[in-house]
């Protein structure tokens, strides 16, 4: 991810986000709450409100910035056990995570999830600012696939940068971090 990219992206978009969000909520009883109470009251049961889109947009980008690295690892432990027993192993997870992103029509993201229903890992797509949180699910990696996370380094090949993120930019400690707090085995 180029400089350039990392500037705008974080800089401008993300920083949006999170400054609408701040005047939406000012003087309402979500002010001052923690990001996931505001995600759930503004998610509203499926009937989102103009707060929602804002508040998880601050969600989606905060998870996505901590789960890189510049220097890429491989999972270790309970999650590559995990990986292997549920999602058919890495070059499956590599594969299956990709095409999630690829397919995913317009903007969104691609996310590899716990289901705490069922202790089991998934990879699904979310569109705009929706994550597996509304789906009742825990996340634990996301990856952007909104074109300002790639275009300005990648122009329209949304593919070629999701080979990046997937063999460069993953910080497969983090991703095993939040997997072993949800409770993952």
């Amino acid at each position: 991810m180029s400089k350039q990219t990392l500037d705008f992206h974080w800089g401008k978009h993300h920083q949006a986000y999170v400054t609408n969000l701040n005047g939406q909520i000012k003087g309402t009883p979500l002010e001052g709450k923690p990001l996931a109470d505001i995600i759930a009251a503004a998610w509203n049961g499926g009937s989102p409100t103009p707060a929602f889109n804002n508040a998880g947009q601050v969600f989606n980008h905060d998870f996505f910035w901590a789960g890189m690295s510049p220097s890429p690892t491989t999972p270790a432990g309970a999650l590559a056990a995990a990986i292997d027993r549920d999602l058919g192993g890495l070059d499956a997870f590599k594969k299956d995570f990709a095409a999630a992103g690829a397919t995913q029509f317009g903007s969104g993201w691609a996310w590899l999830a716990l289901d705490p229903a069922t202790g089991k890992l998934a990879i699904s797509k979310t569109p705009n600012a929706q994550s597996p949180l509304q789906a009742g699910q825990v996340p634990l990696l996301t990856m952007d696939v909104w074109e300002h996370a790639y275009y300005l380094d990648y122009q329209n090949r949304r593919p070629d940068f999701i080979q990046t993120f997937i063999n460069e930019l993953i910080d497969w400690g983090v991703v095993g971090e939040r997997y072993a707090a949800a409770g993952g085995k």
